[in-house]
Order: structure tokens, then C-alpha cells, then sequence
């Protein structure tokens, strides 16, 4: 069965799916998306990920077309019509179709809504157990990353160099500090401590960031949440990324340099265990 969306209040499948090229979303990158993790067909954090959108919404000034009870009905609609039971649910809303080619918001739009889903892809084991390479670069994106936007050309042509120069992840650093990664937010341990940096407006707040800080205090784990220096980030003892896709990932080789001595450290394998343990606890048991 090929994969159905939903586009605008009907269920299509995603082959046949259109927008028009006066939509903002295509002329300007006006707009905001989510993107879900589905275990069991389990919408994981739903809510979380469904309030992250309206807040982005919010900065965006796009009136949310729904409210929560609609957008969940809308999402479990595409997780059921689609054959996975691991699920990436991707939610894009834009301020809509305009009649003529303008900057300025024009008044009375419908936001167009789309909502697909994919397979959900996890990282190879191998790159798990030895880690995985990232460059550093400067972050040069807009001054609201923590508004979850359509407009990712920053962030592509960030990701882009990584993978040219052999790496998974451009790791940010703005005026000496940590903010995140290029599509991911970045831990690092130093003496045994997990540090994070904290959320501002130069930072997306990750959900799988939320529960890595839940999972370290729940443990007992030392952690804290602060501004990150780039010294402390390239001397540090354990480097990981986090997403919803690649979980709690090391990286143990920074700008072509080993992390600690090279392999993933012993914080991160347990933490690693602890999200595992999560997963199979609380996200496939909805």
C-alpha cells in the first residue's frame, strides 16, 4: 500500500498530494512543522510535540487551524491508514495560499496543513557502538531557532558540510558558547557531570532533550543546565546527540579529533540503556 497523508481536511495518497506554488510556504518558507516519533503506533509525547507546533505557530503569527483534541484525532487518522508500527509523523502548517506574491501578511488566509508519516529509521548499530564524527561551525541561523520553522536552508547547508566532510552533525557554537546541533541538541559530560545548555531563543526545545534531563534525574545521574563554552565542549570527556530519531548517539570524533579517548563513554552507554528501558516501558506502552 503506497503512503497516505492528509492535506487540507482529506486523506490522499502522498503520490498524489498538491499545493499550490502561491502557497507561503513555498514563496517565503512561511510556516511551521513537527515531527513525531510513532512506537507501536504510539504517538509518543503527543501532546508535547502538538504544543511545541502551537507555540510555534504563536511566534509566527499563524491562527493554529485546530485545537488538541482535532490535531490528535488527525494524527492517529494517518498512523492508522499507513502500514508501520514504528512511525515518523511529520506535521507542516503554512499561513496559506495567497492571491498575488506579497511579504506582508495578508488577512483572512486558511493555513494549509499537511501531515505525513515514513518509516521510522533508527541509527545502525555499528554507528551506536563506536560512535560517530561531527565538525564544529558557526551558527549563523536566525535569532528564534527555538521556533520549529520551515525555513532550514541554514541548517541544511549546515548538515551538508558535515556530510562532506564525513561527519553526521554540525555541532553549533555561537559567540564561544554551545547551542545545539544542526538538527539535534548536544550533551556533553566533563568529570562525570551530563551538561546542557540551557533553552533560549537560540536553541529548539527538544523533546528528547526534556526526557534525557527527566531520565538524569529520575537516576540520580549529576547534571546540570548551563551555558556550555567551547573550550569545555572540545575538552570534553563524552560528546552526545540527541533526537527523535537517533535517540542518545556519541560522538567520539570532534573536527577530526577523538571525544575522551575515542569510544563512547561509559555516561552515555547508560544513559543510552536508560532510554532504551523508557522506550520499551512508557513510549510503545503509549
Amino acid at each position: 500500500m503506497s503512503a497516505v497523508c492528509h492535506l487540507d481536511g482529506s486523506l490522499v495518497p502522498l503520490a498524489e498530494a498538491r499545493v499550490s506554488p502561491m502557497d507561503r510556504g513555498f514563496l517565503f518558507a512561511d510556516g511551521g512543522y513537527e515531527v513525531i516519533p510513532v512506537y507501536s503506533r504510539q504517538a509518543f509525547r503527543l501532546d508535547e510535540h502538538l504544543a511545541r507546533l502551537a507555540n510555534t505557530l504563536a511566534g509566527l503569527e499563524i491562527v493554529n487551524p485546530h485545537g488538541i483534541e482535532r490535531w490528535r484525532e488527525l494524527v492517529r487518522e494517518v498512523i492508522d491508514h499507513n502500514d508501520w508500527d514504528d512511525q515518523s509523523v511529520y506535521i507542516q502548517v503554512t499561513r496559506g495560499r495567497e492571491a498575488r506574491r506579497s511579504h506582508a501578511f495578508t488577512e483572512g488566509l486558511r493555513p494549509t496543513v499537511f501531515i505525513m508519516c515514513e518509516a521510522l529509521v533508527t541509527v545502525p548499530e555499528t554507528q551506536r557502538e563506536q560512535g560517530v564524527a561531527a565538525i564544529t561551525a558557526g551558527d549563523f541561523r536566525w535569532l528564534r531557532c527555538d521556533l520549529k520553522t520551515i525555513a532550514l536552508l541554514a541548517n541544511c547547508l549546515l548538515r551538508n558540510q558535515a556530510s562532506k566532510a564525513g561527519c553526521v552533525e554540525a555541532i553549533l557554537l555561537r559567540d564561544g558558547f554551545l547551542t545545539e546541533g544542526s538538527a539535534s541538541n548536544i550533551f556533553i559530560v566533563r568529570e562525570g557531570v551530563m551538561l546542557a545548555p540551557p533553552k533560549s531563543h537560540l536553541m529548539l526545545p527538544g523533546i528528547t532533550y526534556d526526557v534525557v534531563l527527566e531520565l538524569a534525574a529520575t537516576h540520580g545521574l549529576r547534571h546540570a543546565v548551563r551555558e556550555i563554552l567551547e573550550d569545555e565542549l572540545r575538552s570534553a570527556d563524552e560528546i552526545w546527540l540527541t533526537s527523535s530519531t537517533k535517540e542518545v548517539l556519541p560522538i567520539t570524533r570532534l573536527d577530526d579529533r577523538p571525544v575522551g579517548d575515542g569510544r563512547p563513554g561509559p555516561v552515555g552507554i547508560q544513559m543510552y540503556r536508560w532510554y532504551q528501558d523508557f522506550k520499551a516501558r512508557v513510549m510503545r506502552g503509549g
